[in-house]
C-alpha cells in the first residue's frame, strides 16, 4: 500500500553487515602513527582546564541523600545537595579530628560529622573550606586549584550535548593503574577500535585526521554492532577539549548529535610512583525518530544496559591505558 501524502516512511536504523572477518579486516597499524596520536595528546594537554575535574554523575548525589566522597589529585572531597537541591561541596576531612566526612550524615542540607557533630552548611567554618562545584546536569565537577595549577576558571570546559530533556544520559566509573594521559592517548587512537573491540565495532575507517590547532578532530566511519551481521553505521568525530577530556560525537547517521564524554580523573597526587585514575563516562544517547520517546521513558531500564556496554570496553581500555603507562614508568614504551 503507497504511503499516505505527508507520511514519512519508516526505515530501520540496523544494516546488515557483509564485510570481512576480523582476521581479513585491513590492518590499522601503518595509519596509526605514533607522532599523530602523540601530536593530538600534547595539543589536548596544553588547553586550560581551569582546576576544574570531574567527579561523578549528577544522579550519584541526591537531595535528602546521603554525601558522596571521592579523592582526586590525592584531596579528599566531599558532595551534598542543600534541601533546595543545590551542590555544595570542599574538603573530605574534618578540621576538627580528621574524621572522613564522607561518612557523616546530611541533616536538612547540613553536613554533620559522625565523629562529634560538627556541623557544616557548605561555608567557610572552622577551619574548613569549601570548594567551587558545578553541577551541568549530567557530571558533577569540582575545581581543586592546589591540584590544577592553572589559572582558574568560573566554570568547568563542558561539551556540547543534545538538548537537556531530549536523550538518555548513562554515567559509567571505572579505576585503573595510569596517568590521565594514559586514558586520553587510548581515546586518541581511534585505529584500534575494529581490532580490540570487535564485539562493539566493525568497518571503521579513519576519514580524517587532526590538521593542527585549529582543526584538530578525527573523524572515523564505523557500525556499531548491534547482533551478529546487524549493525548502526554513522560517522562519529573525536575531539579533546581540555586536557582530560574526549569527545565522541555523533555528526551523521543514526543518533546523530549523541555523545559519549570520556574523563580521566586522578585519584593520586601528581608524582606518585603507583598512580590511580578513574574513568567517568557519560553517555547521552539522542535521536530524531518519534519513537525515542519510549526510550527516554525506560531510561531508568536502559540505564544499566548502558552502563553494561560501557563497562565491557573499558575493561580492555583500561587494561590498554595500564600497559601504556607501565611500558612509559619504565622507558620501555616505543617512540
Amino acid at each position: 500500500m503507497a504511503d499516505r501524502p505527508g507520511k514519512t516512511r519508516w526505515t530501520s536504523p540496523l544494516r546488515r553487515r557483509r564485510g570481512p572477518g576480523w582476521a581479513e579486516q585491513e590492518p590499522t597499524w601503518h595509519a596509526a602513527r605514533p607522532a599523530l596520536i602523540a601530536g593530538a595528546l600534547e595539543r589536548a594537554s596544553a588547553r586550560p582546564s581551569g582546576n576544574w575535574f570531574v567527579v561523578g554523575a549528577s544522579r550519584d548525589v541526591r537531595p535528602g541523600g546521603g554525601p558522596c566522597g571521592r579523592t582526586v589529585g590525592g584531596v579528599e572531597v566531599v558532595l551534598w545537595r542543600s534541601p533546595e537541591g543545590g551542590l555544595r561541596g570542599g574538603s573530605g576531612v574534618c578540621p576538627h579530628l580528621g574524621a572522613p566526612l564522607r561518612d557523616s550524615r546530611v541533616v536538612c542540607g547540613t553536613l554533620v560529622c559522625h565523629w562529634h557533630g560538627l556541623a557544616l552548611d557548605g561555608s567557610p567554618f572552622a577551619g574548613w573550606q569549601p570548594y567551587p562545584v558545578h553541577d551541568d546536569g549530567v557530571l558533577v565537577w569540582v575545581r581543586l586549584d592546589a591540584v590544577g595549577g592553572e589559572e582558574p576558571t568560573e566554570l568547568p570546559v563542558v561539551p556540547a550535548r543534545p538538548a537537556a530533556g531530549s536523550g538518555v544520559d548513562a554515567v559509567f566509573s571505572a579505576a585503573g593503574r595510569c596517568e590521565p594521559q594514559d586514558v586520553v592517548a587510548n581515546r586518541l587512537d581511534p585505529w584500534h577500535g575494529s581490532w580490540f573491540h570487535p564485539y562493539s565495532f566493525v568497518d571503521l575507517t579513519v576519514v580524517r585526521e587532526p590538521r593542527g590547532e585549529q582543526d584538530d578532530a578525527f573523524a572515523v566511519d564505523v557500525s556499531f554492532r548491534v547482533a551478529g551481521r546487524l549493525v548502526v553505521p554513522v560517522r562519529a568525530e573525536f575531539t579533546a577539549p581540555e586536557p582530560r577530556t574526549v569527545v565522541m560525537r555523533i555528526v551523521d547517521g543514526e543518533g546523530a548529535t549523541s555523545v559519549v564524554e570520556t574523563h580521566a580523573t586522578p585519584l593520586t597526587a601528581e608524582g606518585d610512583p603507583r598512580p590511580r585514575t578513574a574513568v567517568i563516562e557519560a553517555v547521552v544517547a539522542a535521536s530524531d525518530r518519534r519513537g525515542f520517546v519510549l526510550a527516554r521513558a525506560a531510561a531508568p531500564v536502559l540505564r544499566p544496559l548502558m552502563r553494561r556496554t560501557a563497562g565491557r570496553l573499558w575493561r580492555d581500555d583500561l587494561a590498554y591505558a595500564e600497559r601504556r603507562w607501565a611500558l612509559r614508568s619504565t622507558g620501555r614504551f616505543p617512540g
